[in-house]
């Protein structure tokens, strides 16, 4: 199978980029729409994978056009290494969306470096709209995963959590996941954190009162449930 640089010889080689970045995007959004479905993860971690795609499809393609058909294949794939290892020094504890928009501005730079400048300006404004769209707009929030919330009860250490609220949670809850234990008020209590979903959300006041009968009427949270986007 040969590449579009191939195939459309006669067109300028920058204008195929264009498509390839372009087509490239289509098919980040479309994969990235598909896996929400399936994987839970942060916003800036759906962002990331719909728009680094194009970002890096940017970066080969300047390189390509770069090095002319003479250039052997291995100063070919140095060139690509060099520029993508620039981001290497912030990728460890980088979370997605920094991640992201500090390898679109080293793109933007390989691709001014290169000459294209009129073609940087013209990506940079594209990865800026397409960011700012697609950071807002709920295309990779799923309705399953919306309906989790984050349940923070707070517990004596002299109570055995681990089936004190098993016969609560069948009445109230669809689906329950302990997330989190941890000590508190120098060892005497103990912060249980589960990722819930509501059977009905009109219950929840009556949910909540139940579970203060079990825990001494210590403190219980009910928020809606966000992944922790801990960086890459």
């Amino acid at each position: 199978m040969k590449s579009l640089f191939d195939l459309l010889t006669n067109v300028e080689s920058v204008y195929v980029a264009l498509m390839i970045i372009g087509i490239t995007f289509v098919i980040s959004v479309l994969f990235t729409y598909a896996i929400s479905f399936k994987v839970r993860a942060s916003k800036s971690f759906f962002l990331t994978s719909a728009i680094m795609p194009m970002i890096v499809a940017a970066v080969i393609s300047m390189v390509s056009i770069f090095l002319d058909n003479t250039t052997s294949g291995a100063v070919r794939i140095a060139t690509i290494a060099v520029a993508l290892g620039l981001i290497r020094f912030r990728s460890n504890n980088a979370k997605a969306e920094e991640l992201l928009l500090l390898f679109a501005g080293i793109a933007i730079g390989l691709i001014s470096g290169l000459g294209y400048v009129v073609f940087a300006l013209i990506f940079a404004t594209v990865v800026a709209t397409f960011y700012l769209l697609l950071s807002n707009t709920k295309l990779f929030t799923n309705k399953k995963f919306a309906q989790e919330k984050t349940l923070k009860i707070t517990i004596p250490e002299s109570l055995e959590y681990s089936e004190v609220f098993d016969d609560t949670f069948l009445r109230y809850l669809k689906d329950n996941e302990l997330m989190e234990v941890k000590t508190t008020g120098m060892g005497s209590l103990f912060k249980l954190t589960y990722r819930v979903v509501l059977k009905d959300n009109k219950n929840e006041k009556e949910f909540i009162d139940e579970l203060r009968t079990k825990n001494g009427n210590l403190e219980i949270s009910i928020l809606p449930f966000v992944v922790q986007d801990k960086g890459l």
